[in-house]
């Protein structure tokens, strides 16, 4: 005998167990055949044979519950194909065994009472109306409390809530049929104490019409009459659509308003088929006189209680040709007192924008021109006004700004004795220095002002900036800067300027000693 454990959760047509009968035979001699012939389990099992192995394959054909049955027992017979008749007498050639299936209980989900629940609720119901009720239960032999929610991916806009212990569904918001008629939710059931395992129930809710919604114009129509329209004439075919769906369909009813009922230029006729007619009531329409009428018109239909709406339609005078089709429907063009017509002044605006964009390309292409960078020669430059935004230190510094500081290298000064006061610098006669490197020179003049920096008491802050305008001795002309000349009372002789040339005679004739001198 064979004895196998099962969980009851093993699907359909699962393989449960393997068994071979023992056979020295060899070849089609070997070949066996396996049939339930008796136990408790014939209709939830089958057996079949493995035509490799010879093997009796048995498997689930229904579904196993641990709740309802927990074991099985099954005769199964295994016998020879083929017999050959001159070994009859050596028979039979089967044998018997039993087969002894456990089924194992497992945590399943809880379970809804129907697969489908269908419910019903007046888009009028109020909230927290109750709509029904859901009910589930733990199938297992523990049977857990079910706790009760509502899938919200299947109710997004959050129209309904359930009690979580009973199951009641109610309604949370206001709803409306014409949104949505027909409601598809899905209802969870969870166990308490193994909140992993959860059932799913599902629920329609179909929402039941109200009459909330007042008929109005099935289109937008546009209606036109002809000037040489006559008298009873049919200018228009209308019906009315309606968002709600009364049980017995649709009536509705057509008529002028009371303010439009005894106007002479259109009546209105309702044909009782849920569409009327619009007739003209007299003839000589002018597009001159009034180019467009509106004629309102009154809707009602037959809900309980009634909605009716009120809906204008606009009627355009057209001119029409002799089979009534409309050519133009637009009012004339009048001519002007001046002679002009419509499209003339168009154009006329329409060149005078073009001029107007046309003068500011050229004032603005003007004034972005550049004026030339290079001065005239014959500019008197000494008439511009330079501004250097640099505050001096007061009356007592008497150091930051020693133009004495700006001299030339080549101007040999005496040893400073005190810096507290502004030194008199001695102007002699410019020597000759022997050609050296501009490098040299530099560092000389920079190495001689650091060492004064640091051996000077009354030095500015060493953040301070301190500018040398110091220019080496490459010019031919050497400097020629008047500062030197500002920082000392001495008199200098500026005679040589005449012999450099045309282009130094006003300075020649500004510094000059010579009877043509411009200042004394």
């Amino acid at each position: 005998s064979y004895q196998y454990n099962v969980p009851e959760s093993l699907p359909v047509a699962s393989v449960v167990a393997r068994i071979k009968a023992a056979d020295a035979d060899v070849g089609p001699n070997a070949e066996m055949e396996y049939k339930i012939v008796d136990g408790d389990g014939l209709g939830v099992f089958k057996i079949s044979v493995d035509k490799d192995t010879q093997e009796g394959i048995i498997t689930i054909q229904k579904e196993l519950d641990f709740e309802a049955k927990t074991s099985y027992t099954l005769r199964i017979e295994a016998a020879n194909m083929h017999v050959d008749p001159r070994f009859l007498s050596l028979g039979p050639f089967s044998d018997m065994t039993t087969v002894k299936i456990i089924v194992e209980d497992v945590d399943e989900p809880p379970v809804f009472t129907s697969r489908l629940y269908s419910m019903v609720v007046s888009e009028a119901a109020k909230v927290s109306t109750i709509i029904g009720t859901v009910a589930a239960h733990d199938p297992d032999a523990s049977n857990s409390p079910v706790r009760y929610s509502i899938d919200r991916n299947t109710d997004l806009e959050r129209y309904f809530n359930i009690d979580a212990n009973s199951g009641v569904i109610t309604t949370a918001k206001s709803l409306d049929r014409e949104t949505n008629a027909v409601h598809n939710i899905t209802v969870l059931a969870m166990e308490s104490q193994n909140p992993a395992q959860i059932g799913r129930g599902y629920v329609a809710i179909t929402i039941l019409d109200i009459n909330d919604n007042a008929p109005e114009f099935a289109m937008e129509y546009e209606t036109t009459v002809c000037e040489n329209a006559q008298p009873g004439q049919v200018i228009q075919k209308i019906s009315a659509i309606d968002k709600d769906d009364p049980p017995n369909g649709h009536q509705f009813y057509f008529s002028l308003t009371a303010e439009a009922a005894n106007n002479q230029n259109f009546t209105l006729q309702d044909n009782k088929d849920n569409t009327a007619t619009v007739l003209t009531r007299r003839n000589g329409f002018r597009r001159q006189e009034q180019s467009v009428f509106y004629l309102p018109i009154f809707i009602m239909d037959s809900g309980s209680p009634s909605l009716s709406s009120t809906n204008t339609l606009t009627i355009r005078v057209c001119d029409c040709d002799a089979d009534g089709i409309a050519q133009t429907c637009n009012a004339e063009a009048y001519i002007l007192p001046a002679g002009l017509s419509t499209g003339a002044l168009i154009a006329i605006l329409a060149c005078v924008l073009t001029l107007l964009v046309l003068v500011l390309l050229i004032v603005t292409m003007r004034r972005r021109k550049k004026e030339p960078l290079i001065f005239d020669e014959e500019r008197d430059i000494r008439e511009n006004i330079v501004r250097y935004d640099d505050e001096g230190g007061g009356e007592e510094d008497t150091e930051a700004f020693d133009m004495a500081a700006l001299r030339n290298l080549n101007i040999i000064r005496d040893t400073k004795t005190r810096r507290d006061v502004t030194p008199e610098i001695q102007f002699l006669s410019r020597p000759t220095f022997k050609s050296i490197p501009d490098n040299v020179i530099f560092r000389e003049f920079i190495w001689e002002r650091l060492k004064e920096a640091d051996v000077d008491p009354c030095a500015p802050p060493y953040d301070s900036l301190q500018t040398y305008a110091f220019e080496g001795n490459g010019s031919v002309a050497e400097s020629l800067s008047s500062l030197d000349s500002i920082s000392s009372n001495s008199d200098q002789n500026y005679d040589y300027l005449s012999d450099w040339g045309p282009r130094f005679k006003r300075l020649a004739d500004m510094y000059g000693t010579g009877p043509d001198c411009l200042y004394s």
